[in-house]
């Protein structure tokens, strides 16, 4: 088996991390996956090496209804993944959406700013940056979804004429 580079080796973990932290933290993970709170915090932990058995990862998905870890071991193959049942669903709420992409966004520049200021990145200033970086990832993708299923639609009025 091929080795995976550092940079998708923690995005793996950031996905782990994210993941545990959408089912209500690393008691909750333990208690939906049956694996003791050392072990969660283990894969909870971006210094530690080990990485989540698949059956844990579904369950973890399963309960928050977001292939989180999927999404990531996907793109490390090259691939993408597609809920068939966005497609359809009405497109309401881009607006509401898009100033959630925006306001994460900007999120995100306020902390690279920070990041930046002394002409450096720490490690704990990159694990920050990246924490907000997924959050705007995952909005974008939503987003993104909302806009495909406008297209689908053959558009979408904002304003009743």
């Amino acid at each position: 088996m091929a080795d995976i580079s550092d940079a998708w080796f923690y995005r793996l973990k950031a996905a782990q991390r994210d993941l545990i932290k959408q089912c209500g933290g690393i008691e909750r993970a333990g208690d939906i996956t049956s694996f003791g709170k050392s072990t969660v915090g283990r894969w909870n932990n971006a210094a530690d090496p080990e990485l989540m058995p698949i059956p844990a990862v579904l369950l973890l998905e399963a309960e928050c209804g977001t292939p989180l870890v999927t999404t990531v071991m996907a793109e490390l193959n090259g691939r993408r993944l597609q809920d068939p049942d966005d497609m359809g669903k009405a497109t309401g709420n881009i607006l509401s959406r898009y100033a959630e992409t925006v306001r994460q966004s900007g999120e995100l520049m306020s902390a690279g700013a920070q990041a930046f200021a002394d002409g450096k990145i720490t490690p704990a200033e990159a694990t920050q940056l990246d924490r907000v970086a997924a959050d705007v990832e995952r909005s974008l993708s939503e987003f993104r979804k909302i806009l495909a299923g406008a297209r689908a639609d053959g558009g979408l009025r904002l304003v009743n004429e």
